[in-house]
């Protein structure tokens, strides 16, 4: 095969021939991932991709099942399915991609059939929540740019559920900057399962030879006197407002140069009398917002351009002519001071001394260099359309930026994203202008300079953008910095951490076996990652010296009579039909764990003794959505209930609570009424208690119209006020809130119950499903069905429906016209004689009764 015809290539049954450039140290992460729940560290543009691959290949031929492989944003799913599709000798129908793109009942299907599946995590997420697709057979989970693996990023809840509920689970995390410092980066790793660290850096032998040296260049640059004068006036108003602010006892400093923590600090001040009813902290929350929008606007005028700061005061402008402005967004644009800035920038004809100086480099790198490719990045959309602009004068310049539509710009669809890096990558352009969305992560081709248009203030963006030169050939960063601004700060931030994550992974990588220590002992507590690491990296161990047993370039297949010889999870606590088979690999295990050093997982892709000896001796290391609301009961046990939940519940964390219980199923809807269905008559609506607050001071009668049609459409109704301190939270009379809870209880026949917070309230619709379902022996409808509606509720319910007109509205209409039937046949002009009927809405009424159905 391959290995004998070509042995600079890997050679496996599932790789294309002659596809994967043969690395060691790529087959070292390989071997050591493919045997436990591994964090593979590795500098940007040196194939963590591949090491996946390797992993997933293995893992398909060894014990079959089907890949799941996640990465952030869809560029980067689209550019990992299009390598997948060129390395895998699997037909490509069977690599499959899943984004916000592709509808949900079509994600079902799709999964069903394929082997591998390359997504963004938010809709696996979403898809796991409402029950469509399951992590049973996953025998392989990649967690591209895995750092993002924190705090309610989705990665961290499909992690809980892939050991949860694979049969044979293994994980890949995979990133260039993990973290930090060691607490991120042990935190990253007890998030997603992990419980072995594998680094390189480029002081490796075995990776040195793949890298080049990069120069990174600081240029100060020093900003005319027409930009300072701009700048200068937006600080005299945010100096204004911080005195406002101190006046309140929340600050002591004044200066423009606040910072964030700071401000945080005030925020969190503010919020302190807002919770004590006193007014001051509502009117200082307004200040505080002045303060926010005026440090963006020196931001921009200093750091970026002075067109991206008037396109910012043109948004200011729109947004306090908009119905519903905040008093923060009138104050600004009516303050003398910031008017005189906006006339400034407005009457500013000259350019950001950042736009020249880009310029001259960009043309000593193309042109006197010879240079082909060069990639500029910028923090701000505005920036980078207006840089493509200006150097298209001179250069042949793409822009590369994301998807979400702004006022006044244009984001970029998938497919523009993609035959944009495609053109760069061919040589059709020379120059990409790109916001962040290029930094993590996608496959831009080998450039010649990459400039930073502003330092970034976060260590993982800075060496994920450098990661982009210095790959094939010596590569080289420039950093323009605008002298005594927020430019410089960034600097020594970024400066500072980015010499702290270099340290801790050089660090880390020498204790290695420490910190895996440390991971063991912190896995062991956490239920949803339940088992000895130890063991199970023994086990694993042993079963792949059975399963890859053989040497010196012959590929490894696993025996047919131990399908399940696999790294088994810390484990799930469920067996399958092969517990005897594992039992024996778990027992050969046993007898051999202390001879397994990694030869089997590098037998697994071809290599040589002679090439480990080398490594050894080189580096020292030792080888290491919709449906149709229907009745939805069939095909589940007896003792599990469905909670339907609505699609913009979502926000919350309550979905993802129910859907990890033993014995729930969700299945999420885009609901008519209600935030849950529980049964063919229960439903539910939840409301904060500020919501709840919000609707009795705010004018908004929504909350009464929804519990109105929630009534009508189920029999047991319920509302639930979550949060504590209903009289306490705002200035609300306790009578009022009285006299609120009355009308839901007694006008509408609803049962007001009042839980905690998200966790009391799932644990409340767990309960009240499970009696309905289980006890009471009720279906689930999401159309729900109240018996004994009363001749008028009927046509009320029929008038409300036409163009969702709502149940107020539809009473007043019957009472004018006296009939449904006169509801249907009046023209417009009597429908605009009732009371709270406008003409948007009379429009509607015809256009929905008088239109021929299509």
């Amino acid at each position: 095969m391959a290995a004998a015809d070509d042995p600079s290539h890997v050679d496996h049954p599932l790789l294309s021939p002659s596809f994967i450039e043969r690395r060691l140290y790529q087959i070292r992460l390989a071997s050591a991932a493919r045997d436990a729940h591994t964090l593979v560290c590795l500098p940007t543009g040196l194939g963590k991709t591949t090491v996946s691959l390797l992993v997933t290949a293995e893992r398909l031929h060894e014990v079959g099942g089907k890949a799941l492989f996640l990465a952030p944003t869809k560029p980067l799913v689209q550019q990992h399915a299009d390598f997948y599709r060129e390395a895998l000798q699997i037909p490509d129908d069977e690599i499959v991609v899943f984004t916000g793109d592709v509808r949900p009942d079509d994600r079902a299907a799709l999964w069903d059939d394929a082997r591998i599946v390359i997504a963004t995590p938010q809709v696996v997420e979403n898809d796991l929540i409402g029950n469509r697709v399951s992590l049973r057979d996953v025998t392989h989970l990649t967690f591209d740019e895995c750092h993002r693996g924190t705090g309610d990023y989705a990665y961290v809840y499909i992690a809980e559920r892939y050991h949860a509920d694979a049969e044979h689970p293994l994980v890949t995390g995979m990133s260039a900057s993990p973290g930090g410092d060691e607490e991120s980066i042990l935190e990253v790793c007890e998030n997603l399962g992990l419980v072995e660290v594998e680094v390189m850096t480029e002081e490796d032998a075995d990776v040195d030879e793949y890298t080049y040296d990069t120069d990174v260049e600081w240029e100060r640059i020093q900003l005319p006197d027409e930009i300072l004068g701009i700048r200068d006036a937006l600080n005299e108003v945010i100096t204004d407002r911080l005195e406002k602010l101190k006046s309140l006892g929340v600050t002591n400093t004044t200066s423009p140069d606040v910072s964030q923590k700071q401000l945080n600090g005030m925020r969190a001040e503010l919020q302190k009398l807002m919770n004590n009813d006193q007014s001051e902290g509502y009117k200082g929350m307004s200040t505080h917002a002045e303060v926010m929008k005026l440090r963006r606007a020196v931001e921009l005028v200093e750091t970026q351009s002075v067109e991206s700061v008037r396109r910012y005061f043109e948004r200011q402008r729109n947004a306090a002519r908009s119905s519903g402005a905040s008093k923060a967004s009138q104050r600004l644009v009516a303050e003398p001071k910031v008017r005189e800035a906006m006339r400034k920038a407005e009457s500013f004809d000259g350019l950001h001394p950042k736009f020249s100086r880009t310029r001259i480099l960009l043309a000593q790198t193309l042109g006197i260099e010879g240079g082909q490719r060069v990639i500029v990045f910028t923090e701000s959309r505005d920036t980078a359309e207006a840089l493509t602009e200006f150097l298209s004068e001179s250069f042949d310049v793409r822009r590369f930026v994301g998807q979400g539509d702004r006022e006044g710009s244009d984001g970029m669809t998938q497919t523009e994203q993609q035959e944009t890096l495609d053109e760069f990558r061919n040589g059709e352009f020379e120059v990409l202008v790109s916001t962040s969305v290029a930094e993590e992560g996608l496959d831009v081709p080998e450039v010649d300079l990459v400039l930073f248009f502003e330092p970034v203030p976060t260590a993982i963006r800075s060496i994920q953008r450098k990661g982009r030169t210095g790959r094939q050939a010596e590569g080289r960063v420039v950093v323009l910095m605008a002298e005594n601004t927020r430019d410089e700060a960034y600097f020594w931030i970024s400066r500072r951490r980015e010499k702290e994550m270099e340290s801790e992974l050089r660090d880390l990588k020498g204790v290695a076996d420490e910190v895996e220590e440390e991971l063991d002992d912190s896995q062991k507590g956490l239920d949803a990652f339940a088992g000895d690491a130890a063991a199970t990296k023994a086990g694993a161990n042993g079963a792949a010296t059975e399963a890859g047993g053989a040497s010196n370039g012959e590929t490894a297949a696993a025996p047919a009579e131990t399908p399940d010889a696999s790294p088994q999870s810390p484990a799930t606590g469920e067996t399958g039909d092969g517990d005897a088979s594992e039992s024996a690999a778990s027992a050969d295990a046993d007898a051999n764990g202390d001879d397994g050093d990694g030869q089997a997982g590098l037998d697994a892709f071809a290599a040589t003794d002679e090439e480990i000896a080398r490594a050894d001796e080189e580096d020292g290391d030792a080888p290491v959505e919709e449906r149709d609301g229907t009745v939805a009961t069939a095909g589940r046990d007896d003792e599990t209930v469905e909670i339907v939940v609505d699609q913009r519940e979502l926000d919350s964390n309550i979905a993802k609570d129910l859907s990890t219980r033993e014995g729930v199923e969700t299945r999420l809807e885009t609901l008519a009424v209600g935030d849950y269905v529980l049964s063919d008559r229960v439903a539910v609506e939840r409301k904060s208690v500020a919501d709840f607050l919000d609707t009795l001071t705010g004018g908004d009668r929504s909350l009464f119209e929804q519990i109105g049609d929630l009534s009508r459409a189920y029999a047991r109704p319920i509302l639930i006020l979550e949060g504590e301190g209903i009289y306490e939270e705002r200035n609300v009379h306790p009578g009022a809130i009285r006299g609120a809870l009355a009308s839901l209880a007694v006008d509408f026949d609803v049962s007001v119950l009042q839980t905690r917070d998200e966790d009391d309230t799932a644990e409340l619709l767990e309960t009240i499903a499970t009696r309905e379902q289980t006890e009471r022996e009720r279906s689930v409808s999401v159309h729900g069905g109240k018996s004994a509606k009363t001749l008028a509720e009927q046509q009320e319910y029929v008038v409300s429906a036409i163009a969702d007109i709502g149940p107020v509205t539809a009473r007043t209409l019957l009472e004018e016209f006296g009939t449904v039937e006169a509801v249907m046949t009046a023209r417009e002009d009597d429908l605009l004689e009732v009371s709270g009927v406008g003409s948007v809405t009379a429009e509607r009424i015809r256009d929905v009764v008088g239109s021929a159905y299509e």
